[in-house]
């Protein structure tokens, strides 16, 4: 048997080479079988009927037709009966498939021919009833004993049925391949489904993962969730009103959701591979998609990955470019913000996508993610005051805990980030700095580097919003580096600076009554060690040699602690003696211009000026005090 091209047809021509000249042709799509009609005849009750007819019509005409040329009738004893199949299910293809099965030629099933041979069988009549082991019961055999008893084998078919429809939908081909696949997943490890989406694993990690996952489903290492992935819209939908009908695992669900997603809807997946799908929808297409699967999306949680929240923001700006329903973007907003403490930095930075928002980014959708956390913490809150379980609820405590410092220090950097738009107001700014409750911030370093930033881009600002955009940060909660460039830093309006003074003078000071105190109880402990061990009357030499060490190193260390103690209290008088200049050079400006003395600096001194009477400040700070002295009077000069 064999295929061959003609040059003066663009058909391809398909010959039986048994010997026999061929008596039947057959046009399917775009190949011409040229055919012997005793042994279709034999397995096809459809070419039976349709051959026959011709016969009998071909006969019909002849014995109508005047017979007095002999040649003539020669000619028309040899004519062929021409068929010509239109639409047939599975093309050439599947119809070359069903002509060996009726030559007796030995056809191998697989998961992907299987369908389309049996919808073939089903044209063309080929059933048992007409012949013994006819390629329909053939078929079935194959589906009912290869196909369903495996996930893989399931998926391959049900993809195979997409271009056989509706066909194959009405023989139940569709549907048996969704309830094989949703009976094997439901009783599936959720890993199995989970493995595709964690795309940063290790190779090793996921090979091992891989190969665990085989062993359990006898899979042989395929990667059959690729294939899930392939599907077209159509069945997926059905795939996944199956597997929500059977109340699965919702990370299975989740699952084949996102991961789907990422697949089909360029630019959900933005750190990962590129879609395999040969054909990108359009723009509606991938909308209705999107909401589609948003739509299906669990309440539960599910995932709590860093990757799964990568993709959900990347369905989140997908929704955004598409202008999807609010419904879908309300849900996407409340999964991001379910799981906010495994987001990053880059999540956050969503760009604004609408003419009506000024900003670079869009801020109102992170307000509202945060909102959604926030509001997953207080019911976490309040879960724990019922908790009976001491362990259990200190337990939560923790995780509580360290779930706000994560995403303290998150919003942090974003503030840091979109501090520099200058369309960003002050209003948007302070809003989202005020969000989340005091014990996110264990240090507010990240929220006076959003600060500086800010003052830096919008450098207009009255002193009354510098103040308020200043009043976001607690400087009883800055660390000594932080306090020494606030300390230089001239953007900061003076009541920030004093303020921030104040404090680390405050500071400095604690600590070094600590440190006192810390070195008077070592003296004390090692004075009393010597008395106790006098009463011990086992090895009474050694624990005496032994304390006499102690007591030289706790000697040493005193020294070493004195020297910097000593230094430490140097350092406290410089700093007073450059606070006390500082207070001198304001006293100054004061005297120059009464009306700056009812003002600004007038306040200033109400509220600090003379409530405490050191203050402490960088060793560089004459610098800050001329610079300020150098800008008063410039203004002065140009009044």
């Amino acid at each position: 048997m064999a295929s061959d091209m003609p040059e003066s047809s663009k058909r391809q021509a398909w010959f039986c080479t048994t010997g026999l000249p061929s008596d039947v042709v057959v046009d399917v799509g775009d190949m011409t079988f040229h055919l012997h009609k005793f042994p279709l005849m034999a397995k096809s009750k459809k070419l039976h009927e349709m051959i026959t007819e011709q016969e009998k019509n071909h006969t019909a005409e002849t014995v109508s037709e005047d017979s007095k040329n002999e040649e003539i009738r020669e000619e028309t004893d040899t004519e062929h009966a021409h068929i010509t199949l239109l639409d047939f299910p599975g093309g050439s293809e599947a119809f070359e498939a069903a002509v060996k099965y009726c030559y007796a030629v030995k056809i191998e099933l697989t998961p992907l021919n299987v369908a389309p041979l049996r919808c073939a069988g089903e044209v063309l009549e080929m059933t048992e009833e007409y012949s013994e082991d006819n390629l329909v019961s053939k078929t079935e055999r194959f589906l009912s004993q290869t196909v369903f008893k495996s996930l893989k084998n399931s998926i391959k078919t049900l993809k195979s049925c997409e271009d056989l429809l509706p066909l194959a939908d009405s023989l139940g081909i569709v549907q048996r391949c969704i309830d094989s696949i949703v009976s094997k997943a439901s009783s599936s490890d959720p890993s199995l489904f989970g493995w595709p989406v964690h795309d940063a694993i290790s190779f090793d990690g996921a090979a091992s993962s891989r190969e665990t996952s085989s062993r359990r489903n006898g899979t042989g290492g395929d990667k059959w969730f690729d294939e899930l992935k392939n599907l077209s819209p159509e069945f997926f939908k059905r795939l996944i009103v199956a597997i929500k009908s059977r109340d699965l695992n919702p990370e299975i669900v989740e699952n084949c959701l996102i991961s789907y997603a990422k697949t089909r809807i360029p630019g959900v997946n933005r750190a990962g591979r590129r879609s395999s799908s040969s054909s990108i929808p359009s723009e509606v297409e991938q909308k209705e998609l999107l909401e589609t699967i948003v739509a299906n999306l669990p309440e539960e949680n599910g995932l709590r990955s860093s990757q799964a929240v990568t993709i959900y923001f990347g369905m989140l700006r997908a929704a955004n470019i598409l202008n999807a329903s609010d419904a879908c973007r309300a849900t996407l907003e409340k999964k991001i913000g379910l799981r906010l403490e495994q987001a990053t930095l880059d999540d956050l930075l969503i760009p604004s996508y609408s003419y009506l928002k000024e900003t670079l980014y869009d801020v109102d959708c992170v307000q509202r993610i945060l909102a959604h956390f926030l509001h997953r913490v207080e019911q976490m809150t309040t879960t724990v005051d019922v908790i009976d379980d001491e362990d259990a609820g200190d337990e939560q405590n923790r995780n509580r805990f360290v779930e706000l410092m994560l995403v303290g220090k998150l919003i942090d950097g974003y503030l840091s980030e979109i501090a520099s738009d200058t369309n960003l107001k002050p209003e948007k700014f302070l809003e989202l700095a005020f969000a989340l409750p005091e014990q996110a911030r264990v240090y507010d370093d990240g929220l006076y580097r959003a600060v500086d930033v800010y003052l830096k881009a919008h450098p207009w600002l009255k002193e009354a919003d510098r103040e308020k955009i200043c009043g976001v940060m607690d400087c009883r909660k800055l660390t000594l580096e932080a306090c020494t460039h606030a300390a230089q830093n001239e953007r900061l309006p003076l009541r920030a600076v004093v303020q921030v003074l104040f404090f680390e003078q405050l500071q400095l000071r604690q600590a070094i009554t600590g440190t006192l105190m810390s070195v008077d109880t070592g003296q004390t402990d090692m004075q009393t060690v010597p008395v106790e061990q006098q009463d011990e009357s086992v090895v009474e030499g050694e624990v005496v040699r032994h304390v006499g060490s102690t007591w030289t190193a706790a000697v040493r260390e005193n020294q070493v602690l004195r020297l910097d103690m000593d230094s430490m209290r140097t350092r406290v008088h410089h700093l007073e003696r450059e606070c006390s200049t500082m207070r001198k050079a304001i006293a100054k400006i004061d005297k120059v211009d009464p009306v700056v003395t009812n003002g600004r600096r007038g306040s200033i001194w109400k509220n600090f000026g003379c409530k405490f009477k050191t203050q402490v400040c960088d060793s560089q700070e004459p610098t800050l005090v001329q610079a300020r002295k150098t800008r008063t009077h410039k203004h002065l000069k140009q009044q």
